[in-house]
């Protein structure tokens, strides 16, 4: 009874019962809850009333997201001490004059979209944020570490002419790259799309592009990233998400992925970052592919992100950053996983499709078009790629370069296999 419960018990229930009044369902993992101290409770609902701002409207999508639309100038990302008096920059049309001037439509066919656009969109001056929960928290090590990459060891790379690729704590790239001296203003590739398996909670698999600048073996490594990843951890189930990051500390304190920490603003009310992407590619069927573009407004300084043909999302105001303030030095594309050797022996978690390079198109996985932007705002074919893989056993990388798709590169593999135990 009510009148024979202590204090905390009763704070426990009350707090339980916020859960389902917010979740608008009280499924059977809530029951879990009742192992977590109503001190630590309390402290995942404050931190979740400070991300999940209120709503105008809500969409439950088909795969069990919840998509807030929430109003622009009420969003995340302006809650940041650095854009107390940030003013929105706003786009005057879908593809606005300080996009880079060559930036073409591709003529792929098939284009792989949003899982929760078959059930409602969000209205004008609004912006689709998915909804976090206590089961998201509770997921990650610490409410500390929610939407954070874990701490990295940086490594430099002991081969020829490679890049100083984040490495350690069992991150495992296939990657292609370019340096610049002159300045890199940005990048782009078209980048299909598959659900690897990954092979425990706490590994994930993705494929994305970098845009860096700044010292890879000390704590002021400047990095914007964006494309697709698995990872059942940060979002509780094996679908493949449209994901960002940044960070301007080496991963050490700032930056987070998707809308998790405040920085990134929004100006787009049609995606979702952080949403599933459907449809996804087959092996030996239908190719599905996303396009991702990254570039720095030459004349504000903030770097824009677009995802497909022309839906321009938002941007990392300059004043997050460092060395981006000015530009990148390299670029990279490829995929990652982390692999966590439960057992002493490799994962089994996949990188792209699950399948290596050699095998081809609608096989492997693909990044091509890749393409880069320079200090006049101009979009160009990469130059100067180059490639690597940390075990080529386990996760390889094949480039090449032709009329249709640029330069481009096929990428992945199985992980664990009798090459790789």
């Amino acid at each position: 009874m009510i009148g024979s419960m202590s204090l905390p018990s009763i704070t426990h229930l009350v707090l339980l019962l916020l859960v389902f009044i917010g979740n608008g369902t009280f499924s059977v993992s809530a029951l879990r809850y009742t192992s977590i101290t109503s001190l630590r409770l309390a402290r995942i609902q404050r931190h979740l009333e400070k991300i999940n701002k209120p709503a105008v409207r809500s969409i439950r999508s088909l795969d069990g997201d919840i998509i807030d639309c929430i109003h622009r100038h009420k969003q995340p990302a302006l809650d940041h001490p650095l854009l107390k008096n940030h003013k929105i920059q706003k786009v005057a049309s879908r593809m606005p004059a300080f996009r880079p001037q060559s930036y073409n439509a591709s003529d792929a066919a098939r284009r792989a979209w949003q899982t929760w656009h078959h059930v409602g969109h969000c209205p004008k001056g609004t912006v689709p944020i998915r909804r976090s929960s206590v089961d998201d928290v509770l997921r990650a090590k610490s409410l500390y570490h929610y939407g954070k990459k874990k701490k990295q060891r940086l490594q430099l790379a002991r081969m020829v002419d490679a890049p100083d690729v984040v490495g350690g704590n069992g991150h495992e790239h296939a990657i292609a790259y370019t340096r610049s001296t002159q300045g890199i203003y940005g990048a782009k590739a078209t980048i299909n799309v598959w659900d690897p398996s990954v092979e425990t909670s706490h590994e994930f698999s993705l494929s994305q592009i970098w845009i860096l600048s700044g010292s890879f073996n000390g704590s002021d490594l400047n990095s914007i990233e964006a494309g697709w990843q698995v990872s059942p951890e940060l979002y509780g189930d094996s679908r493949p998400r449209l994901f960002i990051y940044w960070t301007s500390d080496s991963y050490r304190a700032t930056g987070c992925y998707n809308l998790l920490c405040s920085g990134f603003v929004q100006v787009n009310n049609k995606i979702a970052i952080g949403a599933a992407i459907s449809p996804i590619s087959s092996y030996g069927g239908s190719q599905y592919d996303i396009t991702i573009l990254v570039w720095k407004d030459p004349k504000l300084g903030n770097w824009w992100m677009s995802f497909g043909d022309n839906m321009v999302v938002g941007y990392w105001p300059a004043e997050l950053f460092t060395h981006l303030s000015d530009h990148a030095t390299m670029v990279e594309w490829g995929g990652e996983v982390v692999n966590t050797r439960p057992n002493g022996e490799h994962s089994s978690t996949q990188m792209g499709s699950g399948h290596f390079a050699e095998d081809g198109f609608g096989k492997a996985s693909y990044f091509r078009n890749l393409e880069i932007v320079d200090s006049d705002n101009s979009l160009s074919s990469a130059q100067s790629i180059s490639t690597r893989a940390e075990d080529a056993s386990c996760y390889d990388i094949r480039s090449s370069s032709n009329t249709d798709w640029g330069i481009h590169f096929y990428y992945g593999g199985p992980g664990k296999n009798p090459r790789c135990p």
